[in-house]
Protein backbone atom coordinates (compact mmCIF):
# COMPACT_ATOMS: atom_id res chain seq x y z
CA UNK A 1 0.00 0.00 0.00
CA UNK A 2 1.06 3.60 -0.50
CA UNK A 3 -0.16 6.83 0.65
CA UNK A 4 -0.24 10.10 -1.97
CA UNK A 5 -0.78 13.75 -0.57
CA UNK A 6 -1.96 15.03 -3.60
CA UNK A 7 -1.41 18.92 -3.79
CA UNK A 8 -3.51 20.77 -6.72
CA UNK A 9 -1.56 23.82 -8.10
CA UNK A 10 0.36 24.89 -4.79
CA UNK A 11 0.82 28.39 -4.62
CA UNK A 12 2.62 29.00 -1.39
CA UNK A 13 6.54 27.41 -1.27
CA UNK A 14 6.43 27.44 2.64
CA UNK A 15 3.72 24.81 2.84
CA UNK A 16 4.31 22.69 0.16
CA UNK A 17 8.13 22.53 1.93
CA UNK A 18 6.65 21.57 4.94
CA UNK A 19 4.16 18.79 3.83
CA UNK A 20 7.62 17.61 1.94
CA UNK A 21 8.90 17.34 5.18
CA UNK A 22 5.97 15.35 6.23
CA UNK A 23 5.77 12.98 3.57
CA UNK A 24 9.36 12.31 4.28
CA UNK A 25 9.00 11.37 7.45
CA UNK A 26 5.72 9.51 7.21
CA UNK A 27 7.29 7.77 3.53
CA UNK A 28 4.24 9.34 1.78
CA UNK A 29 4.41 10.07 -1.67
CA UNK A 30 3.74 13.21 -3.09
CA UNK A 31 1.98 14.49 -6.27
CA UNK A 32 2.04 18.43 -7.49
CA UNK A 33 -0.09 19.08 -10.30
CA UNK A 34 0.78 21.62 -11.97
CA UNK A 35 1.04 24.58 -12.48
CA UNK A 36 3.18 25.56 -8.87
CA UNK A 37 2.95 28.62 -7.62
CA UNK A 38 6.79 28.67 -6.97
CA UNK A 39 10.06 27.42 -9.03
CA UNK A 40 10.81 23.96 -6.85
CA UNK A 41 14.57 26.05 -6.06
CA UNK A 42 12.51 28.83 -4.28
CA UNK A 43 14.21 29.84 -0.63
CA UNK A 44 11.09 29.52 0.56
CA UNK A 45 10.61 25.84 -0.35
CA UNK A 46 14.73 25.00 0.93
CA UNK A 47 13.87 26.65 4.43
CA UNK A 48 10.74 25.23 4.88
CA UNK A 49 11.80 21.57 3.81
CA UNK A 50 14.17 21.17 0.68
CA UNK A 51 16.72 19.48 2.68
CA UNK A 52 14.24 16.67 3.02
CA UNK A 53 13.52 17.14 -1.01
CA UNK A 54 15.83 14.06 -2.02
CA UNK A 55 14.21 11.98 0.63
CA UNK A 56 10.62 12.68 -0.70
CA UNK A 57 8.66 10.69 -3.72
CA UNK A 58 7.74 13.44 -5.50
CA UNK A 59 5.53 13.26 -8.75
CA UNK A 60 5.25 15.85 -11.61
CA UNK A 61 1.47 16.09 -13.09
CA UNK A 62 1.13 18.63 -16.08
CA UNK A 63 -2.56 18.95 -15.13
CA UNK A 64 -5.99 17.40 -13.19
CA UNK A 65 -6.58 15.04 -16.14
CA UNK A 66 -3.39 13.65 -16.31
CA UNK A 67 -2.78 12.72 -12.29
CA UNK A 68 -5.98 11.23 -12.47
CA UNK A 69 -4.88 9.21 -15.08
CA UNK A 70 -2.56 7.54 -12.97
CA UNK A 71 -4.74 6.81 -10.11
CA UNK A 72 -5.01 2.73 -9.57
CA UNK A 73 -8.18 3.12 -8.01
CA UNK A 74 -10.34 6.27 -7.81
CA UNK A 75 -12.60 4.68 -5.61
CA UNK A 76 -9.72 5.02 -3.11
CA UNK A 77 -9.06 8.40 -3.97
CA UNK A 78 -10.67 11.23 -1.43
CA UNK A 79 -11.10 15.24 -2.12
CA UNK A 80 -10.58 17.27 1.21
CA UNK A 81 -12.28 19.90 1.19
CA UNK A 82 -14.60 22.11 3.76
CA UNK A 83 -17.65 21.34 1.29
CA UNK A 84 -16.84 17.47 2.23
CA UNK A 85 -20.16 15.88 4.02
CA UNK A 86 -18.36 13.45 5.31
CA UNK A 87 -14.96 13.19 8.13
CA UNK A 88 -11.57 12.41 7.34
CA UNK A 89 -11.56 9.95 10.27
CA UNK A 90 -14.88 8.03 8.46
CA UNK A 91 -13.30 5.62 5.62
CA UNK A 92 -11.29 2.38 6.27
CA UNK A 93 -7.89 3.08 5.02
CA UNK A 94 -6.70 -0.67 6.55
CA UNK A 95 -6.70 -2.75 2.92
CA UNK A 96 -2.71 -3.35 2.45
CA UNK A 97 -3.31 -4.28 -1.51
CA UNK A 98 -4.37 -0.48 -1.72
CA UNK A 99 -3.18 2.75 -2.75
CA UNK A 100 -4.33 6.29 -0.77
CA UNK A 101 -4.96 9.72 -2.37
CA UNK A 102 -5.46 12.28 -0.56
CA UNK A 103 -5.97 15.73 -2.72
CA UNK A 104 -5.94 19.17 -1.20
CA UNK A 105 -6.98 22.42 -3.02
CA UNK A 106 -5.01 25.35 -4.53
CA UNK A 107 -4.42 27.73 -0.85
CA UNK A 108 -6.95 30.73 -2.13
CA UNK A 109 -9.61 28.93 -3.78
CA UNK A 110 -9.81 25.15 -3.12
CA UNK A 111 -10.38 22.24 -5.53
CA UNK A 112 -12.39 23.10 -9.33
CA UNK A 113 -15.99 23.21 -8.37
CA UNK A 114 -16.75 20.85 -10.82
CA UNK A 115 -14.17 17.95 -10.01
CA UNK A 116 -15.74 18.59 -6.48
CA UNK A 117 -19.41 17.93 -7.44
CA UNK A 118 -18.00 14.75 -10.12
CA UNK A 119 -16.72 13.23 -6.67
CA UNK A 120 -19.03 14.77 -3.53
CA UNK A 121 -19.06 10.88 -2.55
CA UNK A 122 -15.51 11.23 -1.58
CA UNK A 123 -15.44 14.68 -0.50
CA UNK A 124 -13.98 14.71 3.23
CA UNK A 125 -13.97 17.46 5.78
CA UNK A 126 -11.98 18.15 8.87
CA UNK A 127 -14.43 20.02 11.34
CA UNK A 128 -13.48 23.56 11.94
CA UNK A 129 -15.66 26.08 13.41
CA UNK A 130 -16.17 27.66 9.99
CA UNK A 131 -17.83 30.91 11.88
CA UNK A 132 -13.98 32.18 12.54
CA UNK A 133 -11.99 31.27 9.78
CA UNK A 134 -11.90 30.34 6.30
CA UNK A 135 -9.92 27.24 6.09
CA UNK A 136 -7.17 25.55 8.00
CA UNK A 137 -3.73 25.61 7.00
CA UNK A 138 -2.50 23.46 4.01
CA UNK A 139 0.35 22.11 5.79
CA UNK A 140 -1.68 21.23 8.93
CA UNK A 141 -4.43 19.53 7.29
CA UNK A 142 -2.16 17.65 5.33
CA UNK A 143 -0.85 16.38 8.26
CA UNK A 144 -3.91 15.87 10.19
CA UNK A 145 -5.18 13.44 7.46
CA UNK A 146 -1.92 11.66 6.63
CA UNK A 147 -1.59 10.88 10.38
CA UNK A 148 -5.07 9.44 10.59
CA UNK A 149 -4.39 7.31 8.01
CA UNK A 150 -1.09 6.04 9.18
CA UNK A 151 -2.83 5.41 12.48
CA UNK A 152 -5.31 3.25 11.23
CA UNK A 153 -2.66 1.63 9.35
CA UNK A 154 -1.03 1.02 12.48
CA UNK A 155 2.18 3.45 11.71
CA UNK A 156 3.03 0.54 9.66
CA UNK A 157 7.54 0.81 8.46
CA UNK A 158 6.96 4.09 10.94
CA UNK A 159 9.26 4.10 14.35
CA UNK A 160 6.96 3.96 17.02
CA UNK A 161 10.11 4.52 19.24
CA UNK A 162 12.73 6.59 19.48
CA UNK A 163 15.80 6.64 21.61
CA UNK A 164 18.60 8.41 22.12
CA UNK A 165 21.45 6.31 20.05
CA UNK A 166 19.67 7.37 16.71
CA UNK A 167 18.99 11.19 17.81
CA UNK A 168 21.67 12.95 15.62
CA UNK A 169 21.75 15.28 18.12
CA UNK A 170 22.95 12.92 20.62
CA UNK A 171 26.28 14.67 20.77
CA UNK A 172 25.51 18.11 21.11
CA UNK A 173 27.31 20.42 23.65
CA UNK A 174 25.52 23.27 25.83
Amino acid sequence: MTNHIVLFEPLMPANTGNIARTCAGTDTVLDLIKPLGFSVDDKHLKRAGLDYWNKVDIRYHDNLPAFLATVSNQKNMFLISKFGAKTYTEPDYHDADQDYYFIFGKETTGLPERFEQQYAEQALRIPQDDRHIRALNLSNTCAIVIYEVLRQQSFAGLDRVHTYEHDKLKDFKE
